[in-house]
Parts: C-alpha cells; sequence; structure tokens
C-alpha cells in the first residue's frame, strides 16, 4: 500500500508562486511516475504534469512555461514550482504515484488564485 499526501496550496494573487509537495510513503515499493493532475469546481479532472523516476517531463499545454515538475527519489517526493500564476489556475491538486501501472491518489490540496 502507498500513501500519497500533497501539501503547499493556498491563496495567491495572480502573477504570483506556489510550489506543491507530494509525498508517497509505504514499503517494497518502486514509484515510476508521479503526476500532478487538476479539477476546478464544476469541471472534470485534468493533467497537469508528470515525471518519470529517470527524470522524463510532460506537461499540459496549459501550464507549459510556467509550471515545473521535480522529484528526488531518495525521498519519493515531487515538487510542482507553478509561477505566473492565473485565475484559472484555481483548483484542487492531486498527486498521482504510479506504482506498477496501478495509480495511488492524494486527497488533494487547493490553489486558489485570485486578487
Amino acid at each position: 500500500q502507498v500513501q500519497v499526501v500533497e501539501s503547499g496550496g493556498g491563496l495567491v494573487q495572480p502573477g504570483g508562486s506556489l510550489r506543491l509537495s507530494c509525498a508517497a510513503s509505504g514499503s517494497g515499493f518502486s514509484i515510476n511516475t508521479m503526476d500532478w493532475h487538476r479539477q476546478a469546481p464544476g469541471k472534470q479532472r485534468e493533467f497537469v504534469a508528470q515525471i518519470t523516476r529517470g527524470g522524463s517531463v510532460t506537461y499540459a499545454d496549459s501550464v507549459k512555461g510556467r509550471f515545473t515538475v521535480s522529484r528526488d527519489n531518495a525521498k519519493n517526493t515531487a515538487y510542482l514550482q507553478m509561477n505566473s500564476l492565473k485565475p484559472d489556475d484555481t483548483a484542487v491538486y492531486y498527486c498521482a504515484a504510479g506504482v506498477v501501472g496501478f495509480n495511488y491518489w492524494g486527497q488533494g490540496t487547493q490553489v486558489t488564485v485570485s486578487s
């Protein structure tokens, strides 16, 4: 079993920055992918970014050039640095840890971009 916990959300003004963290814990596992997704009120959950164990990254077009995903394999932790935030980025951000083809999800952290 893998537990995933996100942190770092909050309220930020447009143009501001936030850094989210995703910590995965458990025993006897090797995490392949760590993904970030988000869900805004009244909308479906959408993909934001992914980083593989080897460091390959993928981003949604809507966040390219503004968000950066990274990870520390030794700590089983991923990060999402979010810059130039827009009101449209307001959502609950979820992290998923991919283990042997199965995603373990966290409970999410709220990000609100508002003046």
